[in-house]
């Protein structure tokens, strides 16, 4: 855990670092382009001040230290509205996002991944296996924005099933929280399966057989247990992923998270806010990936002795 726990600390110091970093390796005057060309030189200036941008990097870089400390993440070039209130605001909506799609994916995959497990062991079905593997594939390898695409030219325009964009209520989350779980469903029902396959093959489960054991019970409650392990790690780093990769799925949807202001920051030239998103979305990543190597360490202990 102390191990971890130093990765962890010195990731997110990395992190910061480059966040800091990122307002100074922009070309030009970022106050500059925020305010655009026209703007009088006697307001770029006393903007830069605002900022702290005017002092040298190692005093800025302790300010903005110090800040993070007190919650202060800036204050946004266009609006005057501290970041940190635009990301509380925000992060709820894609938090929500990331937990319905990784719990979807999670339901859907593992029953699938042992039922593809249990028609293909011993070499049985081959025409089950090579369409599993051919559907969730591709599955896997498109993109979720093309999935977003897919699914509001024909459940929003076409058939007008489900509203196209915004959030209006739960019937909102629908179609981007599938376009968010159709990749990851098909990638965990692919590991699902191995790991089934894995365990239908142990001796535990082969004594199970021979006691004659009713099929729902052996699966249930000797096969799903040892499956769930690797399964529930990986659903812990999909939630990290699905929280930083949503971007242009809320985008698609103009979901009202995290994702869409990051896009709207960049194209308008709102630095500030762009930085404290991108700051908020690699410590997410960052603690959610701890929470996993902690939760691992509980529940396979083996995997701890064997990073010794």
């Amino acid at each position: 855990m102390l191990r971890r726990l130093v990765r962890f600390a010195v990731s997110l110091a990395v992190l910061v670092v480059a966040a800091f970093a990122m307002i100074h390796l922009i070309p030009g005057d970022p106050v500059r382009a925020s305010l655009g060309p026209a703007a009088p030189v006697e307001l770029i200036e006393a903007r830069r001040a605002a900022l702290g941008l005017d002092q040298p990097l190692p005093a800025q870089l302790a300010g903005y230290v110090g800040g993070l400390f007190s919650g202060d993440l800036g204050t946004s070039f266009l609006t005057g509205e501290p970041v940190a209130e635009v990301i509380a605001a925000r992060l709820p909506n894609t938090l929500g996002l990331a937990l319905l799609a990784t719990v979807a994916s999670l339901l859907a995959a593992v029953p699938l991944g042992m039922w593809a497990a249990v028609r293909t062991e011993n070499g049985r079905n081959r025409g089950t296996e090579a369409a599993f593997g051919s559907v969730t594939g591709t599955a896997v390898a498109v993109p979720e924005f093309l999935y977003a695409i897919a699914l509001v030219t024909v459940f929003a325009i076409g058939l007008g099933v489900f509203p196209p964009a915004g959030k209006e209520g739960a019937v909102s989350y629908v179609l981007p929280v599938l376009a968010l779980a159709i990749g990851p469903t098909a990638m965990i029902a692919r590991i699902a399966r191995v790991e089934t396959l894995r365990a239908l093959g142990t001796d535990y489960v082969r004594l199970a057989r021979a006691k004659r054991l009713p099929a729902a019970r052996l699966h249930l409650r000797h096969v799903l247990p040892n499956t769930l392990t690797a399964t529930l790690t990986l659903g812990g780093l999909l939630l990290s992923a699905l929280i930083a990769g949503s971007v242009l799925v809320e985008y698609v949807f103009a979901w009202p998270g995290l994702g869409m202001k990051i896009v709207e920051s960049i194209t308008q030239k709102d630095y500030p806010v762009a930085q404290g998103v991108i700051l908020v979305y690699g410590a997410i990543v960052l603690l959610v990936n701890l929470l996993v190597d902690l939760a691992l360490g509980v529940l396979d202990p083996t995997s701890s002795i064997k990073e010794s």
